[in-house]
């Protein structure tokens, strides 16, 4: 996750609610519903109870077999190996995949690289969508090394760039049974981490690709909404709101966090948090709505730590019972 942070004084004033809405922001949040805490109550009450089918610990064990390859930076054999177990996986429950092929070049390297995005189907027929997302990249340096002489050991990325990719792995195994009533693309980003001068190189070379592919080829399908997954499996994670995903798609917020207090998923904090840089800016550019779902505060960031055991399986299970329970509404 080769995002830039901005420094907390330039995120705007928190008040609750409006989530750091100016004056005028606010009055144009205010056109969109808000949840109040009846509204909580009679949703929980009709939810709660519903077995959300999802194995937390059998994730966790394909973030291992994710690692077990070793670094999945694009172009590498690693990615090629990553992308043969993920259709593989994908075609055995039920998905349709498609390889979006593209080249990139980065700026502080000679050559283009190829790449790919990976788009997994289920309903490709429905043409009102949704998208989960997430980057299957791993970064080629671990630039949070303290010691620089450790950045190009081989960095594992269990949490950034495996987690995402694993969840949807264990959600494969529900989506026949979900009953929603759209239809569902998941999404893994190529290029994301693609970076080897983070002050100078570009970043979201998949998403970009993917965004520009939507816009413009205008395909008979919609998407209505989409999800970023990114850092989700921390021990303790914590997922407060955005600060882009609330300003791009406040009402699609608000629903994903009042589902997730109805379910009693405390990793989702109805709070502002830092305004993030991520894959999710590009889609919004391209019309849809779409939220990133981040722990920034993850210690093992870009760290050769950042390994399974740093993971948690209720971290995993708790922002799969909001994706489940969110899309079981649709």
């Amino acid at each position: 996750m080769p995002r830039v942070l901005l420094p907390f004084a330039a995120v705007a004033v928190l008040v609750p609610l409006t989530l750091g809405c100016s004056q005028s922001e606010s009055a144009a949040q205010d056109q969109k519903p808000k949840p109040t805490r009846d509204e909580f109550a009679s949703d929980q009450a009709k939810d709660m109870g519903k077995a959300i089918p999802f194995d937390g610990n059998r994730a966790m064990g394909y973030i291992r077999d994710l690692c077990d390859i070793g670094p999945r930076i694009s172009g590498s054999a690693g990615m090629t190996k990553q992308q043969e177990l993920l259709k593989a996986h994908f075609e055995k429950h039920g998905g349709k995949v498609t390889l979006q092929k593209f080249e990139a070049r980065q700026v502080s390297r000679k050559d283009p690289v190829a790449m790919a995005n990976m788009i997994i189907s289920w309903h490709p027929d429905r043409e009102r969508r949704v998208l989960f997302s997430g980057h299957y990249d791993t970064r080629p340096i671990a630039d949070q090394e303290p010691d620089r002489r450790k950045w190009r050991q081989p960095f594992l990325s269990a949490n950034d760039g495996g987690s995402g990719v694993a969840l949807l792995m264990e959600l494969a195994h529900q989506m026949k049974g979900l009953k929603t009533t759209v239809g569902v693309d998941f999404v893994l980003f190529d290029g994301e981490e693609y970076v080897f001068d983070p002050d100078n190189d570009r970043y979201f070379f998949g998403s970009e690709h993917f965004a520009a592919a939507y816009v413009r080829d205008r395909p008979k399908f919609r998407y209505a909404a989409a999800v970023l997954l990114d850092m989700i499996a921390g021990k303790d994670a914590r997922f407060p709101v955005e600060q882009n995903s609330w300003f791009q798609a406040g009402a699609l917020v608000q629903e994903l966090w009042k589902v997730a207090a109805d379910q009693r998923c405390g990793a989702f904090v109805y709070k502002p948090g830092p305004e993030v840089r991520d894959d999710h800016l590009a889609l919004n550019r391209a019309g849809i709505p779409a939220v990133d779902v981040i722990d920034f505060s993850y210690p093992h960031w870009h760290r050769l730590t950042d390994v399974p055991e740093n993971c948690s399986a209720d971290s995993l299970g708790q922002v799969a019972r909001v994706l489940i329970a969110w899309l079981n509404r649709k």
